[in-house]
Parts: C-alpha cells; structure tokens; sequence
C-alpha cells in the first residue's frame, strides 16, 4: 500500500534558519496522525512542503506517491486547514460555496449540520467575526471538504473547550464513516490524545518521537519514593528528569516497565506514574538532537 505521506531526508533551510533537518517518516492511509512539538518546531513548514505551498531545500517528499508541488491530481485530494486562515471579504455562506467547488467529495449536508452546530451567522462577512468563529469556518470546510488527506494546522485558534470538544466529536464521527488520513498539528496535547492513532513529534526540526500512539502512552514513567530505593531502580535507565527533596527523589525514565518491573518497584515501596502525551512531548524535546525516542 502506497504510503499516504512519505518524506525522506527532507530539509528545509532559509537563509538564518534550519525549519526540518533530514526528517524521514511516513503516514499510513486511513489513520489520525499528531503532529506535536513547540512553537517552530517545524511543524507547519512540513504540512507546507506536503500540501505544495513550499518546496524542499533536500531530500525528497511524496504524497500519494506523487511529489505535490504543482500537481494538481494531487492537490485536489488534500484539504489545509491553518491557524488564522485568511479568506476573501465574503459573506461565510460565500466561502463555504466557493469551497465546495474544489473537493470532489464534499459534503453540503455536512456542512449545513457544522454551521449549525458553531452557530456560524451564514451571512456575515467573515471579516467581522471573531476569531473563534473564523476558525469555525476553517474547520466546516476542513470537515465537509471530505478529502482524502486532511491536515489541520491549530486550527481552533479562540475556540472555548466546548466549541474544541465539539470539534474533536465530529471529526472523530466523520473518520468513523468516511476514513480518510487525518494530520493533526496541535499544542493542546492532552486534549488531542484520545484521537490519535500515531505520534510525530519534531523539536528543532529533527523527528524525535515517531510511533504508534499505543506505544508511546506506555513510553515514560516517573518514579518517586526514598532517594536510595529510586536510584537504585533507575539504574542503567535512561533518564530525562531528577528532582530530589531531603531524603526523597523523583527521578522520570524513558523506559516502559513490564509487570515485573512493576512489581519489584511496589516492593520497594516506589511510586510510579506513567506520562501524559504532552508530559512526554516535554521530557522527548529534552532529548540532544542526536537521539532519537523510540516507543
């Protein structure tokens, strides 16, 4: 099966800046992808190298198996959703009309149901909504477009969690009827969690996580208890963080602990707790730009 995203080496540099640093992975057809890591990471630059909007310094990125710039065949199966999407001075009902005109799958119905559920004036001009409501338009389109590869870069900038938990409910309706492959770029990690079936995270332009979500949720733990017992634990391990206070120590590994890891931690009377996604993505963009985590 043909990949649905495959980048090799890829690089991308101006002329201060590395954005993507010899970046290799692949998305597989049908699944919902994280896309994680700070603020300049590099993550919109990737989704602008996959959707054509720019082009790469090195290394090689397909989509579909075609390269995407200037490939029209290619770009009609894609839909981009950004943070702050600027559009035309149109009335919403105009741009949702223009929109439906460049996706052959699109859904009316589905459109209508989204404008309902946001409360999105139809015909207000986009320009005087607020900003919440904007990237209710971004993620309408985003949705209905129905497209086979669908990428949403923040895109619920100003929405409240109601709006963003109603925004996670319906795409995760709509990938259960209509599969497609979703790219999610997010910074409200936990929140996004639950969705994913696949983790990239990027930190200074380089992948430094890149696994199944199952993995990765079982990537982690932070062992607590007498200073002596916990060093005597972690030895050998992988560390990301030591705290220490009087005669206690909290010490985060990188390891996953079988049950008999487990087991003999509680017998020694140590605490454990598993990391969250974003307490991962924390400790993961931590890691020297040499390494790589793997789950």
């Amino acid at each position: 099966m043909i990949p649905t995203i495959s980048a090799t080496a890829l690089s991308r540099r101006y002329r201060d800046q590395i954005a993507l640093d010899d970046v290799s992975l692949t998305i597989e057809p049908g699944t919902v992808t994280g896309l994680l890591g700070r603020n300049g990471a590099g993550k919109t630059t990737l989704m602008r190298i996959v959707t054509g909007l720019e082009f790469p310094t090195a290394g090689d990125l397909r989509v579909f198996g075609e390269v995407p710039a200037e490939n029209d065949a290619v770009l009609r199966r894609m839909v981009f959703v950004r943070e702050e999407q600027v559009y035309p001075d149109f009335q919403v009902r105009h741009a949702i009309r223009v929109a439906s005109w460049f996706y052959p799958n699109w859904s009316e119905d589905l459109a209508g149901q989204l404008m309902a559920d946001f409360a999105i004036p139809p015909r207000r001009r986009i320009k005087r909504l607020s900003r919440g409501m904007r990237s209710a338009v971004g993620i309408v389109i985003g949705l209905a477009a129905r497209a086979e590869l669908t990428l949403f870069d923040e895109p619920y900038a100003g929405l409240d969690a109601v709006a963003r938990q109603l925004f996670y409910d319906r795409l995760l309706a709509e990938f259960a009827e209509h599969p497609r492959t979703i790219v999610l770029s997010t910074h409200l990690i936990d929140e996004v969690a639950d969705l994913l079936e696949h983790v990239v995270m990027l930190d200074h332009g380089r992948v430094v996580l890149d696994a199944p979500a199952d993995d990765v949720r079982g990537t982690g733990m932070t062992v607590s208890g007498p200073a002596t017992a916990v060093e005597e634990f972690v030895a050998g391990r992988t560390v990301w963080h030591r705290q220490r206070l009087g005669s206690r120590a909290s010490v985060t590994v990188a390891d996953s602990l079988d049950f008999a890891e487990q087991a003999k931690a509680r017998a020694m009377n140590l605490s454990l707790e598993p990391l969250s996604l974003q307490q991962l993505l924390v400790h993961a963009a931590g890691v020297s730009a040499d390494e790589k985590v793997s789950a």
